[in-house]
């Protein structure tokens, strides 16, 4: 079954020995009445650390220090996890500077853990288990290693789950089969070329997506200039793609089941589908079925949620062997598309007047009310050249009488709003002058008066001097 997925991400920075000629060590005793890094009550020295200052975050679980929103943290080294206990620091705004961190770092039945869901962490190296447990948990934010990204950073056991966010470092080095990596929704970059030493903890399986069920792509110097990237893509191709908007008729969940592990097998799903970002309180709107499709219905303005628990006969008849991560999409209101339609070359009709028709497109997701449109005239040759017979309507009757350029533009508004498009109509004397203006024109053989024909005139032009020579004699 699911359970919600909540990843925050764990950043452990490298640890700076405590060098203190002059730093103090400050510990995190949590004695305030919050949980927050700038209670000057939550520290050792009832005094909030400063970047003269080594931190030292070794409280039981249940008291996190949690950074936030509009707080700015600093420190010199930083060490979360430094005893026999399960320590957890949290950063979900803000900013959070350190010369060198470390996540898990001397006790081996420690475990230090950094959950980062927004704002900016910057350090110098930062290891991920040094002789404890390290994890690293990230759904949003940036988190920025001047040095080294380490996995563990010594004996311990690190684990890094990026399921958001961006991880910039200029190397990562997964030291042993005791380190790893998972990456989901969030994006690694790395300085350099490092796609070589990238891929073999690929290949070893020290870098993995979705458990199996994603794709990782890696480059060097196509995503980011001068950097390699690792980002991941979920192996299901759900459509409506995680985070994304869709038109309010869209009307069909889809996905693409894995072929099953042994051969003879059967993969089969249950999907959740509702607006309960608890996924399990939704309703099941297919239930092990061997299907890649389900229609629904969606109401405008509301955010749904969605995954799938597959079955393997070939491995299971009972248990899932995969759950998805918990995907969402949205039915917000977006701009209109507005085409005003293809540019046009045309001519006067007997030299007088040319009438014809604008033939626009608008598509919308029809929220929060009917899109309304309007044509104006941006440019014409004269004033009062060009009219517009009904300036409301999508495609609408003009009348142009003179020759030059015109352009009409058509606005659509849904409520909210306003979208545009513009078309050029280009009008000449004639036909043959039309057709002189376009880019791709070749006069005709023959064509001797350049009226865009072979005719008698032509020919009459011919005859007249046929025969005749005014090349020059000596």
């Amino acid at each position: 079954m699911f359970k919600k997925m909540t990843c925050l991400i764990s950043f452990v920075l490298p640890l700076v020995l405590f060098d203190s000629a002059s730093a103090q060590i400050l510990y995190w005793d949590a004695g305030g009445t919050d949980k927050l890094w700038s209670t000057p009550a939550n520290w050792s020295t009832d005094t909030v650390p400063t970047f003269n200052d080594d931190v030292s975050i070794d409280e039981p679980a249940d008291t996190h220090c949690e950074i936030q929103a509009a707080i700015t943290a600093q420190c010199v080294t930083l060490r979360v996890g430094n005893s026999s206990v399960t320590t957890n620091l949290d950063i979900s705004g803000g900013s959070l500077s350190a010369s060198g961190a470390y996540v898990g770092v001397d006790d081996p039945s420690g475990h230090g853990i950094l959950n980062m869901s927004g704002g900016l962490f910057s350090t110098g190296d930062l290891h991920v288990g040094l002789a404890g447990t390290g994890t690293l948990n990230m759904t949003g934010g940036t988190i920025e290693v001047v040095g080294n990204l380490l996995i563990p950073g010594g004996s311990g056991t690190g684990s890094v789950s990026l399921r958001g966010g961006t991880i910039k470092a200029s190397n990562l080095r997964i030291t042993s089969a005791s380190g790893s990596m998972n990456i989901t929704e969030g994006t690694l970059i790395l300085a350099g070329d490092d796609t070589t030493t990238i891929q073999t903890y690929i290949d070893k399986g020290w870098i993995t997506t979705y458990g199996g069920y994603g794709t990782l792509q890696l480059d060097y110097d196509v995503t980011d200039k001068g950097k390699t990237t690792l980002k991941a893509v979920y192996m299901l191709n759900p459509n409506p793609a995680n985070g994304s908007s869709v038109n309010v008729s869209f009307n069909q969940l889809q996905w693409t089941l894995p072929d099953p592990k042994l051969p003879g097998g059967l993969v089969t799903c249950d999907v959740y589908f509702g607006t309960n970002p608890d996924i399990e309180a939704n309703p099941k709107v297919v239930i092990r079925q061997a299907v890649e499709s389900v229609s629904v219905t969606l109401a405008p303005l509301t955010t749904y949620y969605w995954a799938l628990d597959l079955y393997d006969s070939s491995i299971s008849t009972t248990v899932p062997v995969h759950l998805s991560p918990i995907l969402t999409f949205n039915t917000m209101n977006q701009p209109p598309i507005v085409s005003a339609g293809a540019d046009v070359v045309t001519w006067l009709e007997e030299g007088v007047v040319r009438t014809g028709n604008l033939d626009a497109t608008v598509t919308d997701d029809g929220g929060p009310i009917p899109y309304t449109v309007h044509w104006t005239v941006v440019s014409e040759p004269n004033a009062g050249a060009a009219a517009i017979a009904t300036a409301n309507a999508e495609d609408t009757r003009i009348t142009l009488t003179a020759v030059g350029q015109y352009v009409f533009k058509l606005e659509a508004f849904d409520g909210e709003y306003t979208s545009s498009d513009t078309v050029t109509i280009n009008v000449y004397n004639d036909s043959c002058e039309a057709a002189k203006s376009l880019p791709n024109y070749q006069p005709l053989a023959g064509d001797l008066d350049g009226d865009c024909q072979v005719d008698a005139v032509d020919f009459a032009l011919l005859a007249e001097n046929w025969l005749k020579d005014n090349t020059l004699a000596e």
